[in-house]
């Protein structure tokens, strides 16, 4: 088998998993509970968003099936760790809150703003593919901040608790990002 149809099978298996983890999840309450409340557990708030560079990598490598197994990676990770034993009532209540808006009614408005997720990673892989550094990180920026802004305007003050992973998540993207990069130019 060429090394191309490959990676293309292997994204197809990784991409045919994701799409069966949130069917599960979606349609499935006592998975979806079990799945939140190990999330809970803020070190998956933490690991997410350095997904963020293998994604990145795969991408500049044009590697269908590395990109395909870190977007599934980032959608388990929120399982990955034990639920804690002390929670803070900010996380209990900001996961509460997108719980409630996962399994809410779904409009047309709220469609398009579930849409940005799906369009932010098709123009991070582009950029990346296009070995588009500064368009790259602009997304990065973006996504991370639409999140952030995102959480504070819809779930209050819960919505803060997201603040330090996500910043923290940005920097360290960037950083890494940004100068394994420029390496990568150099060689």
């Amino acid at each position: 088998m060429k090394k191309s149809n490959l990676d293309k099978l292997l994204a197809a298996v990784f991409f045919g998993l994701t799409l069966l983890f949130i069917i599960l999840a979606m349609n499935k309450q006592s998975f979806f509970d079990w799945i939140f409340d190990r999330h809970h557990n803020q070190w998956s708030w933490y690991l997410r968003p350095i997904f963020l560079i293998p994604f990145c990598f795969f991408a500049y490598k044009k590697s269908w099936s590395g990109i395909s197994f870190t977007i599934f990676c980032l959608f388990t990770s929120m399982f990955w760790f034990n639920k804690p034993d002390v929670i803070d009532p900010k996380v209990i209540t900001f996961l509460q809150f997108e719980k409630d808006w996962l399994y809410g009614n779904w409009n047309i408005q709220k469609s398009l703003l579930f849409l940005t997720v799906p369009i932010s990673f098709l123009l991070l892989g582009m950029a990346f593919w296009k070995r588009n550094l500064l368009f790259g990180l602009i997304v990065i920026l973006l996504m991370g901040f639409g999140k952030i802004i995102w959480s504070i305007q819809n779930a209050g003050e819960s919505g803060k608790s997201i603040v330090l992973p996500a910043i923290l998540g940005l920097i360290i993207c960037c950083v890494v990002i940004f100068f394994v990069a420029k390496k990568m130019k150099k060689n």
